[in-house]
């Protein structure tokens, strides 16, 4: 007897929260797998925002369930949805940059030796393992990360949440800001990761930042979820339809493509 379909990697079902009367997010039901590329667009105000935030621990949903490979679980902090393997890089980045990329990379989880005493060698080792498995280069670890490019500066964050065993990886508007050819390099990057089983979900209000690198795409409109698509199955023009009228493309509605609404 074959086992049946593997639970999805993430699920969020029914997921509810209002703030001050306003629906910020209304019954909105999502899934990631594990390897795939999920882009999450709306315009501001869509709900994006805080949907990812009740996922990352930073803010509790009113109503509704957050499932791990099929199991129920509890995310009241970030810390908890660290431990779940859930990491966050938002457009800040959070870096510092007057510290090199290893110490930004373990920064708040240095290695220390039994006096306390930071182990340099040790950091530079595993943040060079690190950088490796994701196939990247960075010019040196011991420059500070002021010194990089937009793009280095993200490899640096991406590769801080890699080290600790990300499974879920939520990145806001990782290519904003980034020229054409550091935001290729960065897409190569998202790619490599997807094809290591880490589950992504970008977020995005612009179609054109994610087209090329999401399995599917759900779009917001208002706090409500327009609906699921796969990328392939969809044009542009549609996916901007759904964004603004908040309607699946009619060929979806008819049952011409795998849509989830």
């Amino acid at each position: 007897m074959s086992a049946g379909p593997a639970a999805p990697l993430v699920e969020m079902r029914g997921i509810s929260k209002t703030f001050g009367g306003v629906r910020a997010v209304d019954d909105v039901s999502v899934e990631l797998a594990a390897g795939e590329v999920l882009g999450l667009l709306g315009h501001n105000g869509a709900g994006k925002s805080t949907l990812v935030k009740i996922l990352s621990g930073v803010l509790a949903a009113d109503a509704g369930e957050i499932r791990l490979d099929g199991r129920p679980v509890e995310i009241r902090s970030p810390r908890d949805a660290k431990a779940l393997g859930i990491e966050t890089i938002y457009q800040s980045l959070a870096l510092t940059d007057n510290l090199d990329a290893t110490a930004n990379l373990f920064l708040g989880r240095e290695l220390t030796g039994r006096l306390g005493f930071l182990r340099e060698e040790a950091m530079e080792h595993a943040a060079r393992g690190t950088l490796g498995r994701m196939r990247l280069q960075l010019p040196s670890l011991q420059a500070a990360v002021s010194s990089l490019s937009g793009g280095q500066r993200q490899a640096v964050a991406i590769a801080r949440a890699v080290h600790f065993n990300a499974r879920v990886l939520i990145m806001d508007e990782p290519t904003a800001a980034l020229g054409p050819e550091e935001t290729r390099k960065v897409g190569a990057l998202i790619r490599e990761l997807a094809r290591q089983g880490i589950g992504i979900v970008l977020i995005s209000h612009d179609i054109h930042d994610v087209f090329d690198l999401a399995d599917r795409l759900t779009v917001m409109k208002n706090g409500r979820l327009v609906g699921t698509c796969r990328t392939a199955e969809v044009s542009k023009d549609e996916v901007l339809g759904m964004i603004i009228a908040g309607e699946l493309p009619r060929a979806l509605l008819a049952g011409g493509g795998r849509a989830m609404h």
